[in-house]
């Protein structure tokens, strides 16, 4: 009898546990669903849905609302463009018989691979679906272009540059995966090698047509000339980073010291070779010789990876960014720097990169710029300021009729979409927009150990209250809120930050702050 009594007080007492559990969880969130629930309401109400993938908008919400972290601010703007690219993001995931993948055109072209698969992006849709909370969309389709690709008849991956060895990177820091990596590691290695046969000139340094960098038609690019191009050996330098790293975290010290060594020449090899000292800039070098007499978007692109020196010398650099006669434009940045005679002469509608915006290059642009502010001293001209006021333009931008819109590249003084309202240029999956917010703006800084960074680049006295809420990270869900008055979230005045519900820092003030995880 006291052993029956055991038992049912014991299963009583779990119960409560489990609902104490799941009423902590619920509690854990600032936000609740109404905005998420508004938007997507929204967003569905104008879309005719030509194109239904694993996520029908009808089952939209549901999956939003499981899978991305929630936020909120004063910037209607950011805040609307933040739900829409998710909402956008989640209409390319396909379910295939090799696992997830992401399309890149939402409708089928004739120079995709297997199940419409572009790789030209892939840097951008790791870096952004690395927030999501399954993890194993982003883990099939990273897997899906390392063991299935290559298998093909026709392997697609090398059609265009990519940076994807960072990208697997900067996703392990949020997560943690360790097996993962593990498993991959040899796959990277191997793909780093093929990049090396096909592209890399007996200098050390690589070339590639600008069709191939997914940027054709540009001023300083050719489809037939070996052209020294700042992206690919960014991105290789980055590849190569990323890989030492990787092989220290797998304890395989053979490929931290080869990619370490790779990474340092090709450093040294950017900054002597495509540096323009009377420009300041980083340009093309053209394979019959000399630079390139256009500065273009591509030279920011060092900084992605945290290329350059920090001097005063490189810094300059970015004083292109905020020039009307250099890349800054009505409607946001341009590929190519307004002033140079071929800006824009290249014709329309065939995927020019002499001068329009492209939102891949605006992505890479702004994520270069954050970099430059957070990890460098040398920061020229350049401020929170002219991110945010960046930052926004490209979300503002991202609009067609009133509505929102992304599609593949714009008129600089008008915006108009150059493509039109081309079905193949709908929700164009070829950028990133809630990383930039989430990273970047908010500052969420993944890093290996179990300190939470945090280093915001939002303008003092910008905002008066934000919040980002349940974003997974190293297996906890992490809130950060900005509340000047107290009065928005009634959790004190000042800088909060919770992970699992728990305040683990508070600050007064908004900036650069760093809290131990539990």
């Amino acid at each position: 009898m006291l052993k029956c009594i055991y038992k049912i007080g014991f299963a009583v007492l779990l119960l409560l546990l489990i609902n104490n559990k799941c009423s902590a969880q619920s509690n854990a969130h600032v936000l609740n669903l109404n905005n998420l629930k508004r938007y997507v309401n929204y967003f569905n109400s104008i879309d005719t849905e030509a194109v239904k993938n694993y996520v029908p908008n009808a089952q939209s919400f549901d999956w939003l609302s499981k899978n991305i972290p929630l936020f909120e601010c004063p910037d209607t703007t950011l805040q609307q463009m933040y739900y829409y690219r998710w909402w956008s993001f989640r209409k390319h995931l396909v379910q295939t018989p090799d696992g997830f993948v992401f399309t890149e055109f939402i409708i089928p072209v004739k120079f995709a691979g297997v199940y419409n698969t572009i790789s030209s992006a892939v840097g951008h849709q790791v870096n952004e679906g690395r927030w999501l909370h399954n993890q194993q969309y982003i883990q099939d389709y990273i897997s899906f272009w390392l063991y299935t690709v290559p298998k093909q008849t026709k392997n697609h991956f090398h059609n265009f540059s990519s940076w994807i060895d960072d990208a697997v990177y900067n996703r392990y820091l949020v997560n943690l995966d360790k097996p993962f990596i593990r498993h991959i590691l040899p796959a990277l290695d191997a793909d780093y090698h093929q990049w090396e046969i096909e592209k890399q000139l007996p200098n050390q340094m690589f070339w590639q047509f600008d069709v191939r960098d997914a940027m054709e038609e540009s001023i300083s690019g050719s489809r037939k000339d070996k052209n020294i191009r700042p992206t690919i050996n960014s991105y290789m330098y980055g590849n190569a980073r990323a890989l030492a790293s990787m092989g220290q975290i797998a304890g395989v010290d053979s490929l931290k010291n080869k990619y370490t060594q790779k990474a340092v020449l090709l450093k040294s090899l950017v900054q002597k070779t495509l540096w323009d000292n009377d420009a300041s800039f980083f340009k093309v070098e053209f394979a019959k010789g000399g630079l390139s007499d256009a500065r273009e978007a591509i030279g920011f692109i060092p900084w992605y990876f945290n290329l350059p020196d920090d001097q005063p010398k490189y810094a300059k650099a970015w004083d292109q960014l905020i020039d009307t006669a250099g890349f800054n434009a009505p409607w946001g940045l341009t590929t190519a720097e307004r002033r140079h005679p071929k800006f824009r002469t290249h014709g329309v509608g065939k995927c020019e990169w002499d001068g329009a915006i492209w939102p891949y290059a605006t992505t890479q642009d702004l994520k270069s710029l954050a970099n430059l502010l957070t990890n460098y001293k040398n920061h020229g001209k350049m401020n929170a300021h002219v991110f945010y006021d960046a930052l926004h333009k490209y979300a503002w931008s991202q609009q067609m009729n009133g509505h929102p819109y992304i599609g593949e590249y714009q008129d600089e003084k008008t915006g108009k979409w150059l493509k039109g309202d081309n079905p193949r240029s709908t929700f164009y999956n070829h950028s990133g927009f809630a990383d930039l917010v989430i990273n970047d703006l908010v500052g969420l800084k993944p890093r290996l150990d179990n300190v939470l960074e945090i280093d915001p680049l939002i303008p003092q006295n910008q905002w008066d209250w934000f919040c980002l809420d349940d974003v997974s990270y190293h297996g906890h869900s992490i809130t950060i809120l900005w509340d000047k008055t107290g009065s928005k979230y009634h959790k004190g005045k000042g800088l909060h930050v919770y992970a699992d519900g728990k305040q683990i820092l508070q600050s007064n003030l908004l900036k650069h702050v760093y809290a131990k995880l539990p």
